[in-house]
């Protein structure tokens, strides 16, 4: 951990503001979330939160804890997405090639979003990967996940991840039984993210620096489906949209992406060690906080 920590800077092109982060950890106390909580095995928590606003001349940048890494649930997701797209772009296949399910991929007994009509991933299963990764994003579906988990390669998640910069956020599970995992990642720690990496990916989409224009645009697309509204997504304006994926799981909750009303936009990137019926309160209030005082500095 200790090369971890070394190497988590803050990249030079964002400017910090003490009175920008000064605000931002008000609102945080404001709304109850400066505690130090109990995530059960995983010890006691902080919140990892991160703003970038982007309506200046260059992006400034405000957090709390911005550097604590935390278990991100299903937010790691898009750490995927962006590795298979990668891929795509490189012509090693298309968006349109077939996959075929397989056991013990096949983990979900439930969908994630109860409304969403299509039908749970089940082993041998014929699918597209422009299908997986609708599935994976906008759903947050975890069959879909292990199975695009398989197609990128870990190995080479993690390479993209490195050469981004985000060292510590390594993708190292498959969401599933420890008992299931492939040899070698049966003993890996954990998948860990902070809020900085969060921001710092949702910033190069925003740019079209992740990977290249067509991956970010890709990314854009599938995070501007997302179907989950009920945590930051809560807190905004109807005429706001937000491209953003969000995670929940025992007893951690995240959601992280790009604010635009036409107007204002900004990045937040909120992972807390709460659970989701505690918290999501919570994340509303913030929420309408964060655009009341992005708003207002302009």
């Amino acid at each position: 951990m200790a090369q971890t920590k070394e190497k988590l800077k803050i990249p030079r092109y964002y400017v910090q503001k003490k009175t920008f982060t000064d605000s931002l950890r008000q609102i945080v106390h404001d709304v109850n979330l400066d505690g130090i909580y109990d995530a059960g095995e995983d010890g006691m928590e902080k919140i990892s939160f991160v703003v970038i606003d982007l309506n200046g001349r260059k992006p400034l940048l405000g957090g709390v804890n911005m550097k604590n890494f935390i278990y991100p649930a299903s937010l790691y997701k898009m750490y995927v997405a962006m590795e298979i797209l990668k891929q795509i772009s490189e012509g090693q296949y298309s968006l349109f090639r077939q996959y075929i399910v397989k056991s013990p991929n096949d983990v979900d007994q439930t969908r994630e979003i109860s409304w969403d009509p299509r039908p749970l991933l089940r082993d041998g299963d014929t699918v597209t990967v422009d299908y997986l990764l609708d599935l994976m994003i906008t759903r947050s579906d975890n069959s879909a996940a292990n199975c695009l988990i398989d197609i990128a390669g870990r190995k080479n998640i993690n390479e993209t991840m490195h050469e981004n910069g985000w060292y510590g956020s390594e993708v190292t599970r498959k969401y599933l039984s420890r008992k299931f995992e492939d040899p070698g990642y049966d003993t890996i720690r954990g998948t860990e993210t902070c809020a900085l990496h969060a921001a710092d990916f949702m910033y190069k989409i925003y740019k079209n620096e992740l990977i290249n224009p067509w991956v970010s645009q890709q990314m854009k697309v599938l995070l501007g489906r997302q179907l989950d509204t009920t945590k930051i997504s809560a807190g905004l304006p109807e005429n706001v949209m937000f491209y953003h994926k969000s995670g929940w799981w025992n007893y951690f909750t995240c959601d992280a992406g790009i604010v635009n009303d036409g107007h204002i936009k900004y990045v937040i990137a909120l992972l807390t060690p709460i659970t989701e019926e505690d918290v999501k309160p919570r994340m509303k209030e913030l929420s309408k906080r964060v655009y009341k005082l992005v708003k207002n500095l302009h």
